[in-house]
């Protein structure tokens, strides 16, 4: 069956794909809350052995270290904030219109200084990559989510074809 889709075209395959729903963006939400919290720990603690040196380069190594824990402590933030808009919109608090227009994930945010994150200990760096991993999941579902929305048609353009359906059965009924 495989076969025979794959020589018909990838829309095929869209049935295959797991779709959103909410057991997926549960689950990507605990593990977004429990990286979080790694991030914040593990940086902190990072922040303080590095305020422990007095040397004057280590200047340059408080500031790139400050700058790479805020920058991976935002990206997992804005994948918490879209995870929480989703749940939101499956519960009912937010609406597709709503959800679509506010629940975007910032496309091009900015990736950490491979120089920076190679002279940081191994279980940052670990921690650094996993919240690049994240990020770039929840872009594929965003991507995914977005498409498969622009397939099935707008909820606008879906409210203007049954306006001209029935503008046409209220002309032909006359």
């Amino acid at each position: 069956m495989l076969a025979k889709q794959r020589r018909s075209g990838y829309a095929h395959f869209m049935p295959l794909l797991p779709s959103l729903n909410p057991r997926i963006v549960d689950a990507l939400h605990a593990e977004a809350l429990g990286l979080a919290d790694q991030v914040r720990t593990r940086f902190e603690r990072l922040r303080q052995e590095t305020n422990q040196i007095v040397a004057d380069d280590e200047d340059l190594r408080r500031v790139q270290v400050s700058c790479e824990a805020l920058r991976t402590t935002t990206r997992v933030m804005h994948c918490l904030a879209w995870l929480l808009n989703h749940r939101a919109h499956f519960a009912g608090e937010l609406s597709e219109l709503q959800l679509r227009r506010h629940g975007r994930l910032i496309a091009n945010f900015p990736d950490s200084d491979r120089e920076v994150v190679a002279n940081l200990p191994q279980d940052v760096q670990a921690l650094v990559h996993d919240s690049q991993r994240l990020y770039q999941r929840i872009q594929r579902l965003e991507q995914a989510w977005r498409s498969e929305a622009i397939a099935n048609g707008s909820a606008v353009q879906r409210l203007r074809d049954r306006l001209a359906r029935a503008v046409e059965d209220h002309s032909s009924a006359a």
